[in-house]
């Protein structure tokens, strides 16, 4: 949904968004895109976007924008952003405020941007516009900063232009990026993840309508699934087995633990192992290029009758929270034993999921993966701050209490 977002930003015309997320790192596309200049409504639940490239600022001399908790948000529209003849501001809040984005101070100069942070920390002051040219980049701590100069570069190169990747991680990520940039015009040519050729837009698909419909989003059906082989029979719709989306690789995860399922084109069954099987087994998991994964993983393996290992640990630090450490502290509440070795996870299964009290850490996946843990608690999880959940999937709670879940939500 921000990939479409931003997509259309950047083209002229008029671009509709069928099944449109609502979560409020969507949200905080949507208002950041009005702020760099697009005209966006809303009607029965499909969006229109009418943009006049980059970057219709309407007369304004300076602008700010905010990207709310969303970490692509600020990755990918900086750059975008950076388009604009004038001052822009980039601000966040939450976790946001905390994450290192040293990477602009390092790039954008060498693009012809100014930029001042606070000691690679937001509120972001850039001054462009960007000018494309060949440039090497490190892919190591987030592919999403790429995914913000693919974007730029797309709509704003007038010749070939050539970014060179060092250790990039999280590559299907960037497949999901070329897709839509594909989907919307721009062409692409990925060079084994070290070279990626962007050729000039073709003004052809400048001033026409074209319509997107948004995929279904592995990353947070990734914990209905888990639900559904811990906990019960369930059928999940709505998401492409195609996709090219990193978190499809729960997939493997379920299999590998045993869990009863049946992928189709159109839906997914999901239940816990057969009457007679030894239940869960444990399983061994490379989330290097998926980190997203590891909460879900967690709940998966904390059901799991032994130690599962998932690789990848050293992808989790500068998410909402460093997750590795808070997923250690808030299921060792519940009485599940996890160990970090440098880039291992292990956690030992099997053993019982106690009552509690546990903390999301203003991280919405943290909140997500306990509440499945509850799922076989011996008896109440309380996960306080709760409300973590909006960042990414708001109908997560209503979602898994249609499912037979007993859920108490206080407002307080």
């Amino acid at each position: 949904m921000q990939r479409a977002c931003a997509a259309a930003l950047i083209r002229s015309g008029k671009t509709t968004i069928i099944n449109p997320g609502i979560s409020n790192d969507d949200k905080a596309a949507l208002q950041m895109i009005q702020d760099l200049g697009a005209i966006v409504s809303e009607d029965e639940g499909i969006i229109q976007v009418s943009s006049k490239g980059m970057i219709g600022q309407n007369g304004a001399e300076k602008l700010t924008v905010n990207c709310g908790e969303s970490g692509l948000g600020i990755r990918m529209f900086t750059p975008i952003a950076a388009l604009a003849t004038i001052p822009i501001t980039i601000n966040g809040k939450g976790s946001l405020l905390t994450r290192p984005m040293d990477f602009f101070d390092t790039i954008l100069p060498q693009l012809a941007v100014s930029i001042q942070s606070q000691e690679g920390r937001l509120p972001l002051h850039i001054h462009g516009p960007l000018q494309p040219k060949d440039i090497t980049v490190d892919g190591s701590l987030s592919s999403q900063f790429l995914t913000g100069l693919l974007f730029a570069f797309a709509v704003a190169t007038e010749t070939l232009v050539t970014i060179t990747v060092t250790d990039l991680k999280s590559k299907p990520y960037i497949d999901l990026s070329l897709k839509v940039l594909s989907d919307f015009g721009y062409q692409i040519d990925n060079q084994d993840y070290e070279r990626f050729l962007i050729y000039p837009p073709n003004n052809n698909n400048q001033n026409t309508s074209i319509t997107y419909q948004v995929e279904g989003d592995w990353s947070g059906a990734a914990f209905l699934l888990v639900a559904g082989a811990v906990a019960g029979n369930i059928t999940v719709k709505g998401l492409d087995v195609f996709s090219t989306q990193a978190d499809k690789a729960i997939l493997k995860a379920l299999i590998d633990s045993g869990a009863n399922i049946s992928i189709q084109a159109e839906q997914i069954d999901i239940s816990m192992p057969s009457v007679g099987a030894t239940g869960l087994v444990p399983f061994h998991f490379d989330a290097t290029d998926c980190p997203d994964l590891f909460p879900p993983l967690v709940a998966l393996a904390a059901n799991c009758k032994g130690k599962s290992v998932i690789e990848g640990v050293n992808r989790l630090a500068h998410k909402e929270s460093n997750r590795g450490l808070t997923l250690q502290e808030e299921f060792g509440k519940l009485g599940i034993n996890i160990e970090l070795q440098d880039d291992l996870m292990i956690i030992k299964g099997g053993t019982g999921i106690l009552e509690g009290v546990t903390y999301s850490h203003h991280d919405h996946r943290i909140a997500m993966a306990t509440a499945i843990a509850g799922l076989n608690a011996s008896g109440k999880v309380v996960i306080e701050n709760a409300d973590a959940i909006n960042k990414s999937y708001p109908n997560f709670f209503q979602h898994i209490q249609s499912l037979g879940a007993s859920i108490e939500i206080d407002s307080h």
